[in-house]
């Protein structure tokens, strides 16, 4: 994975280098007190865990909000996210994967994280979305790419009561799967965005809407 670069270094726009396209076999944590640590991924392509320059840019930009956070990682896949977030001073963090085979690697960065194995609460994103009661300050979506994803999880999502108290939102897609602007509800907008390689990742803000 080679050296990540500082953050002052990080630009607030366009691409990133983000190095070979060949299957990461492991990664890191980039901050917060897990720094260092790796994540165990499954060899070849069944997941794209959000390279660690990323991810150390989506949190420079929610910054403070990350503290006493409580998150929900929909597409949780290696988990890269929401551990992030943990390591970073989130109070909570919710997991949410379908494939057995990676809730067996997610429950190992769990532990190695020193996250409770009862943040893996849930395996299906849309049925989660229907059946959650529950709100979280940050949602983090990573679903996989070219399956239309954002699209089909959109209405159950600004519909469900996980969202209902969020103020941040992230979306990393392909680039014909990004939200048009208009598609969002009222109290939301694009705070940032980039790309890296054929990624691209906006964060959402919910603001307040005048009567």
């Amino acid at each position: 994975m080679g050296h990540y670069p500082p953050s002052a270094q990080l630009r607030q726009s366009g691409k990133l280098s983000c190095g070979s396209a060949r299957p990461i076999l492991s990664l890191r944590i980039v901050g917060g007190r897990h720094r260092g640590r790796v994540l165990r991924t499954p060899p070849g392509t069944s997941v794209r865990p959000t390279p660690g320059i990323v991810r150390e840019r989506l949190f420079n930009w929610l910054g403070a909000a990350v503290q006493g956070a409580r998150v929900l990682d929909l597409f949780a896949g290696t988990g890269a996210l929401a551990l992030e977030a943990w390591s970073r001073g989130a109070a909570q963090v919710c997991l949410v994967e379908k494939l057995p085979r990676h809730r067996d690697l997610l429950r190992a960065n769990l532990a190695a994280c020193a996250c409770p194995e009862s943040a893996l609460c849930g395996h299906d994103g849309l049925v989660f979305l229907k059946q959650c009661r529950q709100g979280f300050d940050i949602v983090l979506l990573d679903p996989p790419f070219h399956q239309d994803w954002p699209r089909r999880v959109q209405a159950s999502l600004f519909a469900s009561p996980a969202l209902a108290q969020a103020r941040w939102l992230y979306l990393e897609s392909a680039v014909d799967e990004v939200w048009p602007e208009d598609s969002l509800p009222q109290d939301w907008s694009l705070h940032r965005h980039g790309h890296c390689g054929d990624s691209h990742y906006h964060l959402y803000h919910r603001h307040e809407v005048s009567p």
